[in-house]
């Protein structure tokens, strides 16, 4: 059982879900700051409904980008081809985000430093831009992938980036953007519902079944097109070794439209991923209809898990696919590291993933409870 569990195939396999699980933890924890952030000016009219917003997330959004942190650093250590190549071709789209990102963290520490209204208005505003960028930016990101990254390798494996920022922006990947904000956006209302007393709360409630309609919609649509073969499709046409070296260029594979639906179509359980995906926010819509905050929120967090992983599920083994030079892609079976890396990097996920669980459930626990008016005049340390 051991030396099954720690063979390179199984290691790889390992290493594959590990990454869809933390990718799927930021998206479900720092996804309902980002909605937070581009909900601000909807929900909150004046400064102090501003701060019960705010102060829903400010105690955890720190600790909620620890996944960002985590999936960064399993992409550079477990698939190295895969950090280089995304990490690099998308590098403006990122250096987008990180800005977004700083200046969320920015706009919390500061916001409340000066009591004037033009001041505190400005950071709320660079709360909001700390949202939508990401929020959209990621979801083009998918976009991109499912059609195909314009990349190849030389022969001695030096990857080459052939496209730029502008042609990420092409409309199925804005497409993927809009789906992207649209589930933040329900995810965040969610949290507000959940987490914000009085009519912060009540303002989400009511903006939350659109944008959770839209997400089914969008999300359905998205599948509509991949039906119809707009977003492409790529599959492996040579015979996979799965406890073969990395080395992509020892592989052939074919663009084929109907490409993204065949793991659907040979295992037909799988169909339930992308059907709770749009059945999902429509629970959370009627959620929201229904004043059942935990509902609510359960059932958006599950609308992301699914949504998420519909794409990983449509796309595996690859992991990356290359438009310009399909048998350049990167799979699951030839862009890992090592067998030895990713065991010894496995003992240390089993010690540390269990404690930033732990963690993480105790401070959810500390701070169970909804946040009021009275709270932030209460509380010298609130946002």
């Amino acid at each position: 059982m051991i030396e099954f569990l720690f063979d390179y195939t199984t290691l790889r396999l390992i290493w594959w879900i590990l990454l869809g699980v933390l990718l799927i933890a930021f998206a479900v924890t720092d996804g309902f700051d980002m909605g937070v952030g581009v909900l601000l000016p909807f929900v909150a009219k004046t400064d102090i409904e501003r701060r019960v917003a705010i102060n829903t997330v400010g105690p955890v959004w720190e600790g909620n980008q620890v996944w960002f942190i985590l999936g960064g650093g399993a992409i550079f250590a477990a698939w190295p081809a895969l950090y280089a190549m995304s990490f690099s071709g998308f590098y403006l789209a990122m250096f987008l985000v990180l800005f977004a990102l700083i200046l969320r963290p920015v706009g919390f520490k500061y916001r409340s430093k000066r009591d004037s209204q033009r001041w505190r208005n400005n950071w709320d505003w660079a709360l909001f831009i700390g949202g939508a960028v990401p929020a959209l930016i990621f979801g083009v990101a998918i976009g991109n992938v499912l059609q195909g990254v314009p990349f190849h390798f030389t022969d001695d494996l030096r990857p080459i980036y052939e496209g730029n920022l502008f042609g990420l922006l092409n409309p199925l990947a804005i497409f993927c953007g809009l789906v992207s904000v649209a589930m933040l956006i329900m995810h965040g209302a969610a949290w507000l519902a959940f987490k914000a007393d009085g009519v912060v709360g009540e303002r989400a409630a009511a903006i939350g079944p659109k944008a959770a309609l839209l997400a089914a919609v969008l999300f359905a649509l998205g599948g509509v097109f991949i039906f119809l073969g707009w977003f492409g499709g790529y599959e492996v046409t040579s015979p996979i070794v799965w406890d073969g070296p990395s080395n992509p260029l020892r592989k052939t594979v074919a663009e084929n439209a109907g490409a993204w639906l065949r793991n659907f179509q040979n295992m037909p359980l799988l169909w339930l991923v992308p059907l709770l995906g749009v059945l999902l926010p429509l629970v959370a819509a009627a959620g929201f209809r229904a004043r059942k905050a935990g509902l609510t929120f359960f059932a958006s967090q599950l609308s992301i898990v699914c949504i998420i992983a519909t794409v990983g599920l449509a796309m595996f083994p690859i992991i990356l696919p290359s438009s310009t030079n399909p048998g350049h892609s990167l799979a699951v079976f030839d862009a890992s590291s090592s067998r030895a890396t990713l065991r010894n990097m496995l003992f240390a996920t089993a010690i540390f993933l269990p404690l930033i669980l732990l963690y993480t459930a105790w401070v959810y626990r500390v701070l169970w409870g909804k946040v009021s008016e009275k709270d932030i005049h209460d509380a010298d340390h609130a946002y």
